[in-house]
């Protein structure tokens, strides 16, 4: 498990709609909405307490909001933040 800490930057959106693989499911538990798979790049703390610079992906919907975050990629280990 893992916490951002600030703010999401470099934000991008890489796919819409039938372009989403995982469309159907994220409508069945979710709900309908425009869908998007969205990356960007943020501050996170791991659970052991560590801060590292990573590239994170998640799904958003307008009204529904953002979900599923997941880390892709650490970038760079972050000192006291």
């Amino acid at each position: 498990m893992f916490e951002i800490v600030g703010e999401l930057h470099d934000v991008e959106t890489f796919a819409t709609g039938s372009g989403i693989r995982e469309i159907a499911r994220l409508q069945k538990h979710y709900g309908k909405g425009r869908w998007r798979k969205r990356k960007g790049i943020a501050t996170i703390r791991l659970s052991e307490g560590s801060l590292f610079l990573a590239e994170i992906h998640w799904y958003e919907a307008t009204g529904i909001g953002k979900k599923e975050f997941k880390i892709k990629r650490l970038l760079r280990e972050v000192q006291g933040v």
